[in-house]
């Protein structure tokens, strides 16, 4: 129903603008023709308003307003409307032709996770995803993620499986903004750094929210983010502002050597190289570059020092499991800590002295 009154007529679903036009004219007695003449324009015009072919500007709402005593604001929503209703359909139509990026990814282990909804279409699905990577389409997802130039492909994790791995990651970019840093210190953060070794016998409980703070007053967020299927991915380190640093640890081995060790990592990382660069520590058989090998020696004498590691070994090759659990509440690590190093540097067959590392499970809370 139309009225003449003044913002009166609301449409119920979108329509072309040129129908309510004729219609609202056919309301008043007016032809095209007449409406041509009382606002100043040529029937061509008008008519090509009606059929959509051009828009009900801003100038001409005003026109309309004057002459046919409907508010101006309504047609500019109206033609707001129906033009946003062609762009979504010509977006649903793109969408539709990019379903099979959705191969790409580990959807079914993200939903499982709870990081994005499963939806009942595959075009629904696919913009479910792109709003979770915080992209407007799948080139641009591209461009992010996959282009040469993209600061994520300096890292070799990405070769195989770009999908996984760009989703572990962004999920910690997510959870990084929760995280209040200050600006990154890096020489009050390399002192945190001997304090948080000092954690390495407490349970997750206990040091998880420790570090987290600690190194977010140093301006690094620390996140703990679980493996998705596909990703193998261990721990990541970037720059997300020239301020704030992140650390990402996946948990991918569960235990305690292994989590510390790639925390401190990682650490290194920060520490020692450009911030532009982006590290993913992923498939272990993958050549180490020198910074990844700066890393692994950044840790390992952080987490067991040079002179220390040497009294440690002149001990061998037989350690006892009262000789490590003395030596490591010597240092002041946990001693699963100095079994991993032993096992790593080949001076500990892998199957011995495991009892005394730490195993972690990722909970339903965590």
């Amino acid at each position: 129903m139309v009225s003449t009154g003044k913002t009166e007529y609301a449409p119920d679903r979108v329509t072309l603008p040129g129908e309510t036009l004729v219609d609202v004219l056919e309301a008043q007695g007016l032809s095209q023709a007449d409406l041509a003449k009382r606002v100043g324009r040529t029937t061509k015009n008008i008519n090509e308003v009606v059929k959509g072919k051009a828009p009900i500007t801003p100038e001409l709402a005003l026109l309309l307003e004057r002459v046919l005593g409907i508010d101006a604001l309504f047609w500019t929503n109206l033609e707001q409307a129906y033009r946003a209703s062609l762009a979504r359909t010509d977006a649903d139509k793109e969408m539709a032709e990019q379903v099979d990026w959705l191969r790409t990814l580990p959807v079914a282990d993200m939903v499982r996770k709870g990081w994005v909804q499963k939806c009942r279409k595959k075009v629904e699905q696919v913009l479910e995803c792109l709003r979770f990577f915080g992209v407007a389409s799948v080139t641009q997802w591209e461009g992010v993620y996959r282009a040469p130039q993209a600061a994520f492909r300096m890292s070799p994790a990405f070769g195989s499986s770009p999908g996984p791995v760009a989703a572990w990651l962004r999920r910690g970019e997510l959870l990084s903004q929760e995280i209040q840093c200050g600006s990154y210190d890096r020489n009050r953060f390399v002192r945190i750094l001997t304090d948080l070794r000092g954690l390495t016998a407490d349970s997750p409980r206990e040091f998880v929210p420790k570090v987290v703070e600690s190194c977010a007053n140093a301006g690094v967020a620390v996140v703990f983010v679980p493996q998705v299927k596909g990703a193998r991915c261990s721990g990541a380190a970037r720059w997300l502002t020239p301020t704030k640093a992140l650390i990402q640890l996946s948990l991918r081995y569960r235990t305690n050597d292994h989590l510390w060790f790639s925390f401190f990592h990682e650490c290194g990382h920060i520490v020692l190289h450009p911030k532009k660069a982006v590290f993913v520590e992923a498939d272990e058989r993958q050549p180490k570059t020198t910074e990844e090998l700066e890393a692994d020696r950044f840790s390992a004498d952080l987490l067991v020092p040079p002179a220390d590691y040497q009294r440690l070994v002149s001990l061998g090759p037989h350690w006892s499991r009262s000789t490590v659990v003395r030596f490591a509440s010597g240092v002041g690590v946990a001693p699963g800590i100095v079994v991993g190093r032993l096992q790593h540097d080949g001076l500990l067959p892998h199957t011995h002295l495991n009892g005394l590392k730490e195993k972690y499970e990722w909970t339903r809370s965590s």
